[in-house]
């Protein structure tokens, strides 16, 4: 199954490489996806610091289509706050539905979705 790797992952992957052996085992089985919305999260920093070949690197993954239904969207947020999940991201609420439009695990630090997992019957990666 693919995994959606969010930019929590990217940004501690490439600052420390702390907890780095689970996103470089993912990489090694070619189980790694991105989509425009992590991309566009990560590549302007990177951009600005000159990472130019980290930037390819990201645009080399394979990349989800993105199809944002925003009615879903609004949906996910009222199963959210219905369940106490205040404070929800959009752009979180859109990760999340890109992974289960896609069948993808989610691998994040960001609590987030491990809170609105229940609610939304989300794939994590653990």
């Amino acid at each position: 199954m693919s995994v959606l790797v969010d930019t929590s992952v990217w940004i501690d992957y490439f600052r420390s490489g702390k907890n780095c052996e689970k996103l470089d085992f993912l990489i090694d089985e070619n189980l790694v996806v991105i989509n425009d919305l992590i991309l566009a999260e990560l590549v302007p920093f990177l951009r600005v610091r000159n990472h130019r070949k980290i930037i390819r690197i990201l645009n080399d993954i394979n990349r989800l289509h993105m199809l944002i239904d925003w009615s879903e969207i609004i949906d996910y947020q009222c199963r959210c706050l219905k369940n106490g999940i205040n404070g929800m991201g959009i752009p979180d609420l859109i990760i999340a539905q890109n992974a289960k439009q896609n069948n993808c695990e989610i691998y994040s630090f960001d609590n987030h979705f491990r809170l609105m997992s229940g609610a939304l019957k989300l794939k994590l990666v653990e």
